[in-house]
């Protein structure tokens, strides 16, 4: 498999090819695989200049003899796009669990001297990991012959396996999300010292080399026919924008874009506020939210998420969304809700529907029913979350979780009920907390819940979020569907994300989508740092004192600061809010200290860069180099009024210079 420009021999030994992989657990002996290797194809049959069809029939398993199986697979590769499509025919009384296709045995860099790494989506970053010339273990010395990592659809939909000057783009080419899928490598025959890869083909006389498959995890039932999910592979020049760019256009292709209520597509800032933790300290009372809602309103923060608020407080009593008596009355959370709506302010309520809290009645009673569990009937569980106390900051008596099963129709019903309670206290949206993941739940194989079992339970958030948002729909079509970091094709059905990033991050969900709300997180007590990262890109602030158990005057450094880049966006909205988002592309900018750079680009092709000091307390020089420059400006936060500029810029430590094309 090679690169014909430039090259690069992708897989080079024949001798290592891999055609594909089955793990078919036997009766009396799980480990049982069906190795591609060791089969011989029936069928190579060339359909067109672009395409070929293989089969293999009656697999020879490792342990279980013949098996009545026919692997097809048609190969596609077409306008630089290299497709698999396959099919399995399980005519056996065996479950098929895994199917690894396509498989590479040999898969190189460009050069010895060229690293390698993984990039993929998750939490709206991009995440990297190194596979040459460093590859490091994931999965347990324990429980792997050979070094092995994997990067999981659930996640992303694509993985890139990036060089610094090209790179490979890897699709799962399905957004419907039927079933799990890994992207899997593995270091063969291992690692020298400090996980370093050996350079030379063979050690002691073993091949060194790296594989990379794609793992279906289909579960295919006996005697029935599995279509696995298409894989694209494509390759690319240049960095991780190059290989994200080709998800776009992929992603333009389904991607249904929500309807979102006007206010949170302007500039706008939140609050978060948790007002009861789980050891029930009830520390601001519903009739004591005016408070908060008048700084608010007097700071220009345009929303409360609300946390806590719910019985219980936060992280205990889920799903239930019934008011707390220890807060007050439900009256009393309605009127303050009303308040808030009044002074211009918009209430999101947190809530958490993917969790039932063991220690309730009502689990006891009802809801285990409708826990996910494990191939050997048990449920699944994670360990909750720790509050203040010295007691539960020592998990002694953390409130433990079992994980609801979103594929169950009973539950989804239930959980919408619970929802129902938030649309009722005239709430303008709510913020599903760790929507992005279900604990340690990849399937449930419960037998009672309405659907074959296993099931993929990521798959159920489709019909669960469908449900959600009809029940609000019937209400207020403009209620904000929120959550944490959503995964990309789960922001069609929550479009206002929140997360969180360091100085690390790589904005990848804002270069995908310049305009989707995204929301991040201010703890710090002068945070000018975390702000101008959200200047950078784009970013709505959510304000989080004392980790956000505080009033927005605890910090008024930050806030002073944060009220100035808003303003900032606002005066030159049509560049810094409604612009195209670049990332780096399309400027460079060089200084004499530490700095970063984004790139915004109007429908007119006016460009603006924001250039961030990272400096603590130096002022850098910073030159902005555009192709076919027009008249520049500068403007900052501090000095809002822009001034004639030429692409040399002076920015004072902490700080940052918006430099915008006339």
């Amino acid at each position: 498999m090679e690169r014909k420009s430039p090259r690069w021999a992708i897989q080079r030994r024949p001798e290592l090819g891999v055609s594909f992989r089955l793990f078919v657990p036997l009766p009396h002996r799980r480990d049982n695989f069906v190795l591609g290797q060791k089969q011989r194809a029936v069928e190579v049959k060339k359909l067109s200049d672009h395409q070929v069809r293989l089969q293999w029939k009656d697999l020879i398993s490792e342990h279980g003899g013949v098996l009545p199986m026919t692997f097809t697979a048609i190969v596609t590769l077409q306008n630089g796009a290299l497709t698999f499509d396959s099919t399995l025919v399980n005519d056996s009384p065996l479950v098929v669990e895994t199917i690894d296709y396509p498989y590479l045995g040999d898969f190189n860099p460009p050069t010895r001297d060229t690293p390698m790494q993984s990039e993929h989506m998750w939490y709206d970053n991009l995440v990297g990991d190194g596979l040459y010339p460093h590859f490091k273990n994931e999965k347990g010395y324990w429980g792997v012959d050979f070094p092995t990592k994997t990067i999981d659809s659930k996640q992303s939909l694509f993985c890139l396996i990036q060089t610094p000057q090209q790179g490979i783009y890897v699709e799962m080419h399905d957004p419907t999300q039927p079933y799990l899928l890994q992207y899997t490598f593995e270091q063969h025959p291992g690692v020298l010292y400090d996980a370093t890869v050996p350079r030379e083909d063979e050690i002691s006389g073993i091949p060194v080399h790296l594989e990379f498959r794609t793992c279906h995890f289909v579960f295919a039932q006996p005697h029935s026919t599995k279509k696995l999910a298409p894989v694209v592979l494509r390759c690319y020049s240049g960095d991780w924008h190059a290989g994200v760019d080709l998800y776009k256009q992929w992603r333009a292709t389904w991607f249904q874009q929500p309807h979102i209520a006007a206010w949170v597509m302007g500039v706008n800032s939140w609050q978060q506020l948790q007002i009861n933790a789980p050891e029930e300290d009830y520390t601001i009372p519903y009739r004591n939210l005016k408070k908060y809602i008048d700084e608010c309103a007097s700071n220009g923060v345009g929303a409360i998420q609300l946390v806590g608020w719910n019985h219980g407080g936060q992280d205990r009593g889920d799903p239930s969304q019934d008011i707390d008596p220890g807060l007050g009355t439900w009256q009393e959370l309605h009127d303050a809700i009303a308040y808030a709506q009044g002074k211009g302010v918009k209430m999101i309520l947190f809530a958490k529907l993917n969790w039932a809290d063991m220690t309730t009645e009502w689990f006891k009673k009802e809801l285990y029913k409708y826990a996910a569990t494990d191939p050997y009937g048990i449920p699944y569980q994670t360990g909750g979350y720790s509050y203040f106390t010295p007691t539960q900051l020592a998990g002694i008596n953390n409130r433990r979780r079992e994980v609801m099963d979103f594929l169950d129709p009973t539950y989804r019903d239930i959980a919408t009920k619970e929802f129902q309670k938030i649309l009722d206290l005239g709430a303008a949206g709510w913020l599903f907390d760790e929507v992005c993941h279900h604990g340690p739940v990849e399937y449930s194989f419960s037998p009672n819940h309405g659907y074959p079992a296993p099931g993929y339970i990521y798959n159920g958030d489709f019909p669960m979020s469908r449900q959600l948002r009809a029940a609000a729909d019937k209400v207020n079509p403009d209620f904000i569907f929120s959550g944490e970091g959503p995964q990309d094709w789960l922001m069609q059905y929550y479009p206002v994300s929140y997360f969180r990033i360091n100085g690390g991050s790589r904005p990848v969900a804002r270069y995908i989508d310049s305009q989707a709300p995204l929301l991040v997180a201010v703890t710090g007590f002068d945070d000018r740092e975390m702000l101008n990262l959200i200047l950078l890109n784009r970013y709505i602030i959510s304000y989080e004192p004392y980790n956000f158990k505080g009033q927005l005057t605890d910090f008024p450094l930050t806030l002073a600061y944060g009220k100035k880049i808003d303003a900032l966006r606002r005066k030159y909205k049509s560049r810094l809010w409604d612009a195209e988002f670049r990332d780096t592309l399309g400027a460079e900018v060089t200084s004499d200290g530490s700095h970063r750079h984004s790139v915004f680009v109007t429908p007119a092709g006016k460009r603006t860069v924001v250039v961030v000091n990272e400096q603590s307390k130096k002022t850098i020089t910073a030159k902005v180099e555009l192709p076919n420059p027009g008249r520049l400006v500068v403007a900052t936060p501090e000095q809002p009024d822009a001034l004639p500029a030429s692409s040399t810029v002076r920015i004072p430590a902490r700080s940052a210079a918006v430099v915008m094309e006339q």
